[in-house]
């Protein structure tokens, strides 16, 4: 049996019509108290926007971003460096000759420079600058095919390559033009403020390990195209901007990245001081002066692969020397070489490098010519003498060349008799000589040249008597 409620079914409708109008004040009243929430969320989004467009947006280097990207600088600078292939071994990777420290020392050195300019002007290198300096390098590269290669291992990005390829090159420079307090010029440094000595302190008690910078507008600048600007034949001048000082009779080797100069005199000058010069920056780099041999003249220079070696010459006053040094350019460091057995103390000889050894020869110790020699391993720092049996007369101002098995060495003075016009091959493997023929050999000179083409070696021009001659003609 159902009952039936007539006061519920009465109530049904009104009951529903009030829930309905609840839901409806319930839903007005959060849309009008929305409004207020939207309009100030446009209008601080607005004022953010603006904000946005006017001020610069910031871009940091870390110390292991910047170890990062010099890595890669030091790859494409290995991947041109000349290995011979007269080595036994083969090319290794950058790791195994440059540790991470070493380029870590690199990052850090650069940051001082710049921190120490900072100190002495009270305002950083401006972004003004490093635009210019990277304008610079593009517009007067050498080796635009090895610049282009750098901006691309820096992923073609101008702030980047602003910090990590400019700055470390401007850096040095600016800090050159700063070295002599009396030398400093006005024009390029107006706003000097303190004392120069005072950088070198205060940057050493500091090792900064981020740099931060403005990410301004850099512009990536246009390389120069080999083929569209270098034209064959034409001489271009080389930067003498933190150039070593004006010398002669130094040496310099090319490392398939860059030239180095190092030693010579000016004057009664000796220096024991060079310089990297860098085609593809077009910008020279001082070379360490710390643990550097003595300064000299008539020395010889090689290049091994991975180090530069020097050896003998005179330090003034005719003072014969046998002592050198082996610099690495990756991280710019001598080492002496050994004097244990090695040869008599000379200048005016030649050296060469066979791949596994330099090899030194005749030269003169202070007015006798000599025929003695030695074989310079550095891998073991030791000196092995050449074999004197069968040997060319003794010489000095003569050339050598290496045709990968064996050291060619012809004309030269002998100080005892006269200029000469013979010669004799030398195999370091059997320790042994051959003279060279004498038929149709060129005319006795000395203070001549000579090259090996991969067949045959080349002599021309030096001095003949007598009379006095300064000779035009060569021999193959």
């Amino acid at each position: 049996m159902q009952f039936n409620n007539p006061r519920m079914k009465k109530s049904n409708p009104t009951i529903k019509a009030q829930i309905l109008r609840s839901v409806f004040y319930l839903l007005l009243l959060l849309g009008v108290c929305a409004i207020p929430f939207a309009l100030a969320k446009r209008s601080f989004e607005g004022r953010t926007t603006s904000a946005t467009s006017s001020t610069q947006t910031q871009r940091t280097l870390t110390f292991a971003d910047r170890i990062a990207y010099q890595q890669a600088i030091e790859d494409v600078y290995w991947r041109y460096r000349i290995w011979a292939k007269e080595r036994p071994d083969s090319k290794p990777p950058l790791d195994a000759v440059m540790t991470r420290a070493q380029i870590e020392k690199k990052v850090q050195d650069y940051l001082r420079d710049s921190q120490a300019l900072e100190h002495y002007w009270r305002r950083p290198i401006t972004s003004e600058q490093l635009q210019a300096e990277m304008d610079r390098m593009a517009q007067h590269t050498k080796q635009p095919e090895m610049l282009r290669e750098l901006f691309q291992a820096l992923g073609d990005d101008p702030f980047v390559i602003a910090e990590c390829l400019a700055r470390p090159v401007l850096a040095e420079r600016l800090l050159k033009e700063l070295n002599d307090e009396d030398g400093v010029k006005p024009t390029t440094v107006a706003w000097l403020t303190q004392p120069l000595k005072s950088r070198v302190t205060r940057a050493e008690t500091q090792a900064p390990v981020t740099m931060a910078a403005t990410s301004v507008n850099y512009t990536l600048p246009a390389i120069i195209s080999p083929s569209g600007v270098c034209i064959d034949d034409t001489w271009t001048a080389t930067s003498t901007t933190n150039a070593p000082t004006a010398r002669q009779l130094h040496t310099a080797v090319w490392t398939g990245s860059e030239m180095i100069v190092w030693g010579g005199g000016a004057s009664s000058t000796y220096f024991n001081t060079g310089g990297r010069y860098n085609p593809g920056t077009d910008s020279w780099t001082a070379t360490s002066s710390t643990n550097a041999p003595t300064g000299r003249v008539e020395h010889t220079a090689i290049w091994t692969g991975t180090e530069m070696i020097v050896w003998g010459g005179s330090n003034g006053g005719g003072n014969p020397l046998n002592t050198g040094g082996r610099y690495n350019p990756a991280t710019d460091s001598w080492t002496a070489t050994n004097t244990i057995n090695a040869p008599v103390a000379r200048f005016y000889h030649t050296a060469i490098w066979t791949g596994g050894e330099m090899i030194v020869w005749g030269g003169n110790p202070n007015g006798n010519s000599l025929n003695t020699g030695g074989r310079y391993d550095p891998s073991m720092d030791s000196w092995t003498a050449t074999s004197t049996a069968n040997a060319p007369l003794a010489r000095d101002r003569h050339v050598a060349v290496w045709t990968g098995g064996e050291m060619i060495v012809w004309g030269g003075s002998n100080n005892v008799c006269c200029l000469l016009n013979t010669g004799a091959r030398y195999a370091p493997s059997t320790d042994s000589w051959i003279a060279t023929s004498t038929a149709n050999a060129p005319t006795a000179r000395t203070y001549l040249t000579a090259i090996w083409t991969g067949s045959e070696m080349i002599v021309w021009g030096g001095f003949a008597d007598p009379p006095p001659t300064w000779l035009n003609t060569g021999g193959r």
